[in-house]
């Protein structure tokens, strides 16, 4: 009798089993059907002209891949106008690209359009809920808490930071291009022969620049984020340093198909974790150890009134969000936590995008002579009471960086190279609810209906739209025909269309991005970079060692030609200025 009340109930069982299962099929296949078949033929961007494909064709590396980006950009626009669509995962997912300064400026300053979830979930597992993670009245609130930490006032605090650290790189070059050897290490094979060598050359070394930078730009966030030493410049070994340094390695790699997996399944993660997600966690750990005694000695330091004595140390990014912080409402205040993952933020943005910028330029420079030359002219030209000199009576590094801030063609340059290098290739947004999207110039529908400037084109609620950061620095109807070649000369007249109001953007770029999103720390980063390149260009004649490409992870760096698998590098021959 117990035998066949248990067999029944095993059956039951079985029929309950199966009858979840098939209806997890059956609403799993009604989900597919309606993703690629029902809802793409209600999509109103399938009215809009862009590339076709096949069902399960993307688009992705046309749009991301910085190799062919530009020639992709540039004939999608010839084709289809400012403003088209192109296939995310497939045929059925229809996304939104724009190079109309008016589609770029409503996306970028309406609270409508957030950054994907799985973006800012990637984002958080790397650098806990930072800035760059955040939307709407959170974000909101964590902008006005961090402003005066960058404020004009704040910045000029920091610049003897940046002096002592790009004197300390000068040193290490110099000892460099001293060395009898031209190879600056030799676990690499040889270089692949530049696009052209200068004749004669002065080369006396070659060194990898981005490395270096790296390096100089971690010290500076170091102190002037945190008041904390790395050390980087003279040895990579201090722990929280390489903690950092791994998981931005992690982070470079970009997030592969396990870890697109782990955000719609994040027990994974747990369950089974990888040699990624070891590091992350470990590194984490070792941040947050330290990062926690660093906050809460901070923090007893400015409740007893005790900042410490040296300049530097009182100004730093920490002290001002803690300061900041108490002062806020009670509701309102950051947790430590909160805290620590602001600082990884911006060590990560602040320390790397930088780095970036100043390895760009040098290579930039390297490749034309003529331009390294006058801007060498015009940093030998300042007068002696700007000079870096703190032996010349009346020395001041807030008035020397004012003198290096002031100079026009090293602005120009700076701008340039932001301009063609912009270490964020593009970003992306989604829209929360649907949408009118204002236009200003005319839109050819598939069906030839013609939308013109002033109208608007409509979006539905989840729909994709990439910001191609890049296609606007390149664009020929912005910047001139001659919009991919480096010409510093143009900021000096910048063509109308790349002119406030008109160009969204700062300082004339979109480079920082714009709106309520764009970086907080962009005067920080041009600053630095300034600086650097007036400490350096004087002692130093830059020539190219190689042929150097682009890749995106999240930041656009380089690499030499042909040798991808020995990841970032730029070398660059330099050699002495007898000054």
């Amino acid at each position: 009798m117990f035998t066949s009340i248990a067999s029944t109930l095993s059956l039951s069982l079985l029929k309950a089993c199966i009858v979840i299962l098939l209806s997890l099929v059956a609403r799993g296949l009604l989900w597919l059907i309606d993703m690629m078949v029902v809802a793409p033929m209600f999509d109103p961007l399938k009215k809009i002209q862009g590339p076709n494909g096949s069902p399960l064709q993307n688009h992705f590396r046309e749009v991301m891949d910085p190799s062919v980006s530009p020639n992709t950009h540039e004939k999608w626009v010839k084709s289809f106008g400012k403003t088209f669509r192109f296939h995310g995962f497939g045929r059925h997912d229809f996304r939104l690209l724009s190079v109309d300064h008016c589609v770029m400026s409503h996306i970028l300053n309406s609270p409508i359009y957030e950054k994907p979830w799985q973006t800012r979930t990637l984002l958080t597992n790397l650098f806990g809920r930072g800035i760059f993670a955040m939307e709407g009245a959170e974000h909101k609130a964590l902008r006005k808490l961090i402003a005066p930490a960058f404020s004009t006032q704040s910045i000029k605090a920091m610049t003897p930071i940046f002096f002592q650290k790009a004197e300390e790189l000068r040193d290490k070059w110099e000892s460099l291009a001293s060395s009898p050897t031209l190879v600056e290490d030799a676990k690499f094979p040889p270089l692949p022969a530049p696009p052209h060598s200068p004749s004669p050359s002065f080369a006396e070394a070659v060194i990898d620049v981005s490395h270096w930078f790296s390096r100089a730009t971690f010290d500076v966030i170091g102190l002037a984020g945190f008041d904390y030493h790395f050390h980087a410049l003279q040895c990579e070994s201090e722990e929280v340093y390489l903690a950092y340094r791994n998981m931005f390695r992690i982070a470079d790699k970009g997030p592969k198909l396990r870890e697109l997996v782990q955000l719609y399944f994040p027990m994974i993660e747990k369950i089974f974790p990888n040699e990624a997600t070891r590091i992350t966690n470990e590194s984490r750990r070792v941040i947050s150890e330290a990062g926690r005694q660093l906050i809460q000695s901070k923090r007893f330091a400015i409740l007893a009134e005790k900042a410490s004595a040296s300049e530097i140390k009182e100004k730093d990014i920490l002290s001002l969000l803690i300061k900041s912080n108490l002062s806020a409402d009670i509701s309102g205040r950051l947790s430590d936590a909160d805290l620590l993952s602001q600082l990884s933020t911006f060590l990560f943005a602040g320390s790397d995008s930088t780095s970036l910028t100043m390895s760009w330029c040098i290579h930039l420079l390297s490749l034309h002579p003529d331009v390294q030359g006058r801007l060498r002219s015009e940093l030998n030209s300042m007068s002696p009471c700007a000079s870096n000199s703190s032996s010349v009576s009346g020395y001041s590094a807030s008035t020397h960086a004012e003198a290096i801030d002031g100079l026009p063609f090293l602005d120009a340059v700076v701008r340039e190279t932001l301009r063609l290098c912009p270490p964020v290739h593009g970003t992306m947004r989604v829209a929360t609810r649907d949408d009118n999207i204002p236009i200003s110039s005319p839109i050819v529908l598939r069906n030839g209906t013609i939308i013109q400037p002033g109208g608007t084109i409509h979006i539905r609620k989840g729909s994709y739209v990439h910001i191609p950061i890049e296609a606007l620095n390149f664009s020929t109807d912005i910047w001139g025909e001659d919009a991919r070649i480096f010409n510093p000369d143009r900021c000096s007249s910048l063509p109308h269309p790349a002119r406030g109001p008109s160009h969204p953007g700062i300082a004339n770029l979109m480079t920082f991005s714009f709106g309520p999103h764009a970086c907080p720390g962009w005067k920080f980063s041009m600053l630095q970079t300034k600086i650097f390149l007036a400490t350096l260009i004087p002692h130093f004649v830059f020539e190219p060692a190689a042929v150097i490409q682009k890749f995106n992870a999240i930041l656009t760096r380089p690499y030499v030609y042909d040798q991808f698998e020995f990841g970032t590098r730029l070398p660059v021959k330099i050699g002495r200025v007898n000054l």
